[in-house]
C-alpha cells in the first residue's frame, strides 16, 4: 500500500484522484487500468490457485492432495524459489497442473521503473521455461498491485494476467478454520453474482523457503471435499482464457 501512495504522489495525483489510483491499483476485481483475467461465468466452476511456491515445506505435499480428489490447480511461482527448487516446478507442471509467472522476486511493482517491471517478469519467464521447457501463459502481479505499464510488460511477453475474486487470507496466521471461512463468504458472493471463484492461496512465502502451510493444506481439503459433495468443478484458470 506505501508503495501505491508513494508513486501517486510522485505522479501529482490529487488526494481525491488518490482512492481511484488506489481501487485501480491493488483492487483485484478493477479493471480500470486494464483487463485481466478473474473467473467465467459458471459458478459450480472453482479455480484453486496458489502464490509464493515452490516451497518445499509444503508444495509436494499439497500435490498428493489435489491428486486425492482428482484436482486440478494453478501455481503462480517466484523465479527465485524456481532456480532453487526447479525439482519441484515440474512435479507440478508434470501432475497437469498449470505454471505461471509471479516474478523473479516478489516486489510491488505499482512503484517500480519500466525497465524493473519488464525484467521481473521476463527473468521469472525465464527461469520457468529453463525449467519445464514450454512457454508460460499466465501471470499474476505479487500482491495483484499493477499499474498499465505492468499489464503491457505482460502482454509484450505473452501473459494473460490473472487476479482473484476469492481470498483465504492465509498468509496471515489465523489457523484452517478462519482461511476456510474466509473463503466461504467469497464463494457465496461469488455465487451470488453469477460467477465462477477464483481462490487466492498459498503454498509458499516471498520472503523464504520452507515456510509452514499446513492451515492452507487443511483448507484445501475441506475445499476439495466441499466441491465434491456439491458437484462443484476444481478448474484451472485455463478454463476460463
Amino acid at each position: 500500500m506505501r508503495g501505491v501512495v508513494e508513486f501517486a504522489a510522485g505522479a501529482g495525483v490529487t488526494l481525491g484522484g488518490l482512492a481511484v489510483f488506489t481501487k485501480a491499483a491493488l483492487h483485484p476485481e478493477s479493471q480500470i487500468f486494464g483487463r485481466t483475467l478473474i473467473a467465467g461465468i459458471n459458478p459450480d466452476e472453482m479455480a484453486l490457485t496458489y502464490d509464493d511456491g515452490p516451497n518445499d515445506a509444503a508444495t509436494m505435499e499439497l500435490l498428493e492432495l489435489l491428486e486425492r480428489y482428482g484436482a486440478k490447480a494453478t501455481f503462480f511461482m517466484i523465479g527465485r524459489f524456481v532456480r532453487m527448487r526447479p525439482e519441484i516446478v515440474r512435479a507440478v507442471h508434470a501432475a497437469g497442473h498449470v505454471v505461471g509467472n509471479h516474478t523473479m522476486t516478489h516486489p510491488w511493482l505499482t512503484n517500480k521503473p519500466a525497465d524493473l517491471i519488464r525484467t521481473e517478469l521476463k527473468a521469472c519467464n525465464e527461469a520457468l521455461e529453463d525449467t519445464l521447457g514450454c512457454a508460460i501463459r499466465y501471470f499474476r502481479p505479487p500482491h495483484g498491485a499493477r499499474r498499465p505499464v505492468v499489464l503491457r510488460a505482460a502482454r509484450e511477453l505473452g501473459l494473460v494476467p490473472v487476479q482473484w475474486n476469492v481470498m483465504g487470507f492465509d498468509w496471515e496466521p489465523i489457523g484452517a478454520d478462519k482461511i476456510y471461512e474466509h473463503i466461504d463468504g467469497g464463494l457465496a458472493r461469488s455465487r451470488k453474482r453469477g460467477q465462477g471463484a477464483n481462490i487466492l492461496l498459498h503454498d509458499g512465502f516471498d520472503k523464504t523457503m520452507g515456510t509452514d502451510r499446513t492451515d492452507t493444506l487443511i483448507a484445501t481439503e475441506r475445499l476439495l471435499e466441499r466441491f465434491q459433495r456439491d458437484g462443484a468443478r476444481a478448474v484451472t484458470v485455463e478454463a476460463w482464457g
